[in-house]
């Protein structure tokens, strides 16, 4: 296999946060630390192997921090570091455009949007 080139930053960031899951386990992570179970909580529909996958792919690209506490039972808490806040920051301005257009969005896929908070 070729190693992969980016043609700019836009690329390698997308990279790091493609797919449907790993933008909403950073946006559930940007308050506080969270176990795995509390994680999964709060990422509604989320299934366990992709969140163990998407945290796995995080971990690598060093924007979330796992930190396993020497405890019986053993309690795992997942971070970001300042590279996941970082990224969090420049994500708002894109959450903020979804919001915007959420309703338009959803009526033009068919679906339902979620509920206004």
């Amino acid at each position: 296999m070729q190693p992969r080139s980016y043609n700019c930053g836009l690329d390698a960031a997308i990279d790091v946060i493609g797919g449907r899951w790993k933008s909403l386990v950073l946006w559930a992570l940007h308050e506080e630390p969270l176990r795995f179970g509390e994680l999964k909580r709060s990422v509604r529909g989320i299934s366990e192997k992709m969140l163990i996958q998407s945290l796995r792919e995080l971990e690598h690209d060093e924007i979330v921090h796992r930190e396993a506490h020497a405890e019986i039972p053993l309690r795992v808490e997942y971070s970001l570091t300042e590279r996941g806040q970082a990224l969090n920051t420049a994500l708002l301005p894109l959450g903020d455009w979804g919001e915007s257009n959420m309703r338009h969005i959803a009526g033009r896929r068919g679906v339902e949007p979620a509920p206004q908070h």
